[in-house]
């Protein structure tokens, strides 16, 4: 038996509980095993619940412990840190909650929270700088903690109120389809709902659109006074957000 076959036998016997490793140890090994066992699954558990602490308050402690089990079942660790280990949650509450599509919602905002944390930092642009600027050129390049994300249903309303502590939580239905802004502005993950406008406009603006080429759609929609207005008014408020690290133009 080589180290490596061992190796492999402790691992299948942690993420699957094979019998395989029980045929390599003496009998004597067993109880320490099973210990063994418990403190990884429990670990897992801290993880999954100190990642998606609103998730289980939505659906509760039982609920989300069901959860949390059947993602460590479904799926072993597979990076070098916990802080991945949150990666396909989400995709195991879809499975696990496909009438309730808030708690998805949810899952994928605790989700992006989290890896804004601890995203790569970058300082936001100042303004004062931006006076030289060719707007007709200009392309906005965004913090790399920045996400847009997709929702059906109200989970950023749901989770402000239960982080705020509210007694009274918002319904979970939206009326369409919404898009959310993820980013970290200093030491603390931000998010924001997003009006169909805007959210097109920074989806543009990340897949590499120039700044003019957002106001034009924008007058399209709108009117050639009121498209540049509005479009001005959008880099103000994502300036005021920290969101743009630099304009190059």
């Amino acid at each position: 038996m080589s180290l490596l076959d061992l190796q492999q036998d402790f691992r299948q016997w942690l993420t699957a509980e094979s019998s395989g490793i029980e045929s390599r140890v003496h009998a004597s090994a067993a109880p320490g095993l099973a210990v063994y066992l418990n403190n990884y699954r429990a670990q897992l558990m801290a993880c999954l619940a100190e990642s998606f602490a609103v998730v289980a308050s939505w659906i509760g402690a039982d609920a989300f412990s069901a959860a949390a089990a059947v993602h460590i079942d479904r799926v072993p660790p597979h990076s070098w840190t916990l802080d991945d280990y949150a990666l396909n949650f989400p995709e195991t509450l879809a499975t696990l909650y496909p009438e309730d599509p808030e708690v998805v919602d949810l899952g994928r905002l605790e989700y992006e929270l989290g890896l804004a944390f601890t995203g790569a930092d970058s300082a936001p642009v100042d303004p004062a700088t931006l006076a030289g600027i060719d707007w007709d050129a200009a392309r906005i390049c965004f913090v790399p903690t920045f996400r847009l994300i997709q929702v059906r249903t109200n989970a950023a309303a749901i989770w402000s109120a239960i982080r705020a502590g509210n007694a009274t939580l918002p319904p979970p239905v939206l009326p369409g389809n919404g898009t959310l802004a993820v980013w970290r502005r200093e030491f603390a993950p931000m998010f924001r709902m997003l009006a169909i406008d805007e959210a097109e406009a920074l989806s543009r603006l990340r897949d590499g659109a120039s700044f003019a080429m957002v106001c034009e759609g924008l007058v399209h929609r709108f009117t050639e006074e009121q498209g540049p207005a509005i479009a001005g008014g959008y880099l103000r408020s994502w300036l005021n957000d920290g969101l743009v690290a630099r304009i190059d133009g």
